[in-house]
Parts: structure tokens; sequence; C-alpha cells
């Protein structure tokens, strides 16, 4: 019993010492009604050799974005990320650590972090920011908690541009947390302004949109400021703040951002990163961990858990946060990605992305059943194909495209986007990705 160890003596020694009868009895606080009356009806089990070899066929029915023309994005986006960032944070002293629960023993991880942490505040201009969290879905939700708590007002008011998949976090959030999220239908300043009451705590934009557009909130900014209330900027495509106006210099108090594309391969959706940038003011009230940077008795530099103490395992029902710890490795692969690019690199990733997505909508609205509906975009917009537009990638999947992503599979309810189909073009976009995509859409939208 290779996966099994235990002998009946072991178990029936275990069951003595929390004072069970029998295994059943481990089991008696679960109502009747919902437990099994008999097993599961699984296959048996398999040796590891045959277990390799179902695992890779069932593999090769997948059409990887690594072999295929891709143009997928909606909050996932491929990019290359150098073979420096997986050799290094594959090293035993960082592959194996988690949590530093003693933290000044680890100064290598807090060094780590506290550089992660300036290079996020940096990017976002922000003032300070945390070692990181689960993903940017869940770092919204946290950023809508922490501004109930500094504004005592209980209800968001969530932008029609906003993630799909954010906005359902967040409404889960409010379920569970005793406060209400308003999801507006669109993303304009003066609709977003008017849904402003005496009770709202934060405003929740996405920039570049969910569609892909690219606005100034600045207007929004002031009005949530006006009335008492914060404005939390939501970014899934990080790699954009290398070329936009950043959220802190449109007066955002909150920003939560997916950090995937730097550093971090797609892998099937995670593990992802988020990232929390924020004013230094509301610094704590802030989810998450600080690490900071102290001098020792000696006047060595050296780095410390600044803020730790709002967490659920020291403080319990009086913390901020249900959050217990960061994406320490996804952190980690970020910090070392940006710091190969420096300013310049990430500045010129970038300009790269948007080129090569100006280049693909020139060529995309050049066919006669296209209609490119952005006025602004940076590395991904949405297209009208005059048709319902899923149905189209399915037929450019048979053909080996990944051809984008329709909106409908992300807002079903949204009939008027049934048409719509969301494409991302990056660095890693060739010639012949485009040309690919081009002719075999000439081809399905006759």
């Amino acid at each position: 019993m290779r996966y099994l160890p235990l002998t009946d003596d072991d178990r029936r020694g275990m069951l003595g010492v929390v004072g069970a009868k029998s295994i059943d009895d481990l089991f008696r606080d679960v109502p009747d009604a919902v437990r099994l009356k008999t097993p599961l009806d699984l296959p048996q089990g398999l040796g590891e050799i045959e277990i390799e070899r179902e695992l890779a066929r069932l593999a090769a029915k997948n059409l990887s974005p690594a072999v295929a023309p891709s143009f997928l994005g909606a909050g996932a986006y491929r990019h290359h990320v150098p073979a420096a960032v997986d050799y290094l944070v594959q090293r035993g002293e960082f592959l194996t650590s988690y949590t530093p629960y003693q933290p000044e023993i680890a100064q290598g991880t807090l060094q780590s972090v506290f550089e992660f942490q300036t290079q996020v505040a940096v990017i976002t201009d922000m003032e300070v920011a945390n070692a990181s969290m689960y993903d940017g879905a869940t770092a919204t939700a946290e950023a809508v908690m922490m501004a109930n708590r500094l504004t005592k007002r209980h209800r968001a008011v969530l932008a029609g541009n906003l993630h799909p998949h954010y906005r359902a976090v967040v409404e889960t959030y409010a379920h569970f947390n005793g406060f209400d999220a308003v999801a507006a239908r669109d993303a304009a300043v003066a609709d977003l302004t008017a849904a402003i009451d005496p009770a709202t705590s934060c405003v929740v934009v996405q920039n570049p949109s969910f569609l892909g557009e690219v606005d100034d909130y600045s207007a929004l900014a002031d009005a949530c400021h006006r009335a008492g209330a914060l404005l939390i900027m939501v970014v899934t495509e990080i790699v954009a703040l290398g070329l936009i106006k950043p959220p802190g210099a449109m007066g955002a108090d909150i920003v939560a951002a997916e950090g995937q594309s730097i550093g971090n391969a797609l892998d099937f959706g995670g593990p992802y990163l988020g990232l929390l940038a924020t004013r230094e003011k509301f610094m704590r009230q802030m989810p998450g961990r600080l690490a900071g940077q102290t001098t020792d008795a000696e006047g060595q530099r050296g780095f410390v858990l600044t803020l730790s103490a709002r967490e659920q395992h020291i403080r319990r029902e009086k913390a901020t946060s249900n959050i217990c710890t960061n994406s320490g490795l996804c952190a980690l692969a970020f910090t070392i990605h940006m710091a190969l690019l420096g300013e310049v690199g990430y500045r010129r990733l970038a300009e790269l992305n948007h080129a090569k997505a100006v280049q693909l909508a020139e060529r995309l609205a050049a066919l006669p059943q296209v209609k490119i509906e952005n006025r602004t975009f940076f590395n991904e917009f949405t297209l009208r194909l005059g048709r319902l537009a899923a149905p189209v990638v399915d037929a450019l999947a048979r053909r080996g495209i990944l051809a984008g992503v329709p909106v409908s599979r992300l807002l079903p309810e949204r009939a008027d986007l049934a048409d719509a189909l969301l494409v991302a073009a990056t660095e890693l976009t060739t010639e012949a990705d485009m040309e690919a995509l081009v002719a075999a859409l000439r081809e399905a939208l006759r």
C-alpha cells in the first residue's frame, strides 16, 4: 500500500487516542442524508507508468498557446519569461520556503519581498505595496473590504468594465461579509459619479478595461473624493503600466492588479499573483503583509516583517483579512523578471505589445466583416464579427488557431455582445500568427 502506509493496528491506536470506536464515528456529525451509502463508481487505481501514459494522452488533446497562434487574453496573457527566472526560483532556498513566521532569520526572502513591493509601488505610482496576494480577483475583493474599513461605509460600485470573474469574486465576498456590491452596466465617468451616494465606500474600475479600452479616470477620482469615497483601479495586464498613465497619477486610492504577465507562465490558470498598492495614509488597513528595511544594532542594513499583525494567524477575528500568506514564489518570479527588464526594458516591452496590437488591429480591420470596437487600447481589443463569435472561435480552434475569447463566454447575459471577440497580441505574436488569423477569419466569415 504505497500511498496508504498505515496498518490496521495504526488505525486502532489513533482511534483509541481520540476516543472513537470506529472510523464511522469520526463522521457522526455529518448528516446521514448527505453521506454516501455506497462507494463512488470510480475506476480501479493504476500503476505509475499507466497513469503517466493516460495523462500524456489527455494532454495531447490540448491546443497549447506555446505551439499554436494564440490571441487569448481576458486577464491571462502569454509573455516571454527569461530562462533565468525559472532557474533562480527553482533554487532550493526559494522553492522550499514557506511564509516566514520567524521572519528576521529569512533575510533573503524578506529582501526579495521588499524589492517586489518597491517595484509594484513604482509602476503603479503609489506610495506603498504589500507582499503580494493570491491573484488579481481576490486582491480586488480585499481592496473593497479595505475601502469599507477606511470609510466605514458598506456599498461598493463596480463599473461595467470590470472583468466578470473579478466582479463575481467581489460579489461573493459581499455576500459573506455583509456589504453591498452594486454592478453598473458601463464605465462612463458621469454614470459612475451619479451612482455614488452617502453609503458608497468605493468605485471599482478597470484600466485597460475588460474589453481592452484605455481611459483616464482622474475626473472620477475627484468625484469619489468629493463624496468621501475611494477609487479602486484594477489592472489585469500589468505590462500596460509600462506605457499608459498609472493609477496613482489618476488619483486612485487603491490599486488591485494581476501580476501574472511578469515572470509567470499561463499554467492553465495558476498559480497567479495578486498585487495591491495604496497611499501611505491607508497602509494600516492594507491586507496581507509588508516587509520593511531597517538597520540593526551594528548599523547594518536589514529587513523585517513590518506589518503582519493584521492577519488571521495573529489577531484571528480582529484581523483585517483572512489572507495569511503571500504568493511568495510567484512574487519572486515577478521580481526577478522585472529586475532583468529594468525601467527601460519594461517600457520597451510595453511599446512592443502595443505596436503588435496596432499592427494586428489594422490587418483585421481590413476584413469587410470585421469592426474594431475600441477607441483606444493597449495590447487587447474587441472585434465585432457580425455573427456569433463562439462558433467562429471553435471553428478556428479546429484549424489550430486560438483566435481569442468570445465575450459571451464570460458575459452570457449580454446578448448585445454575442458577436464580440476579445483579441490580444503580445511581444510573442509573430507576423505568421497574424497572417494565419486574418486568413482563417476571412474564410470563416464568408
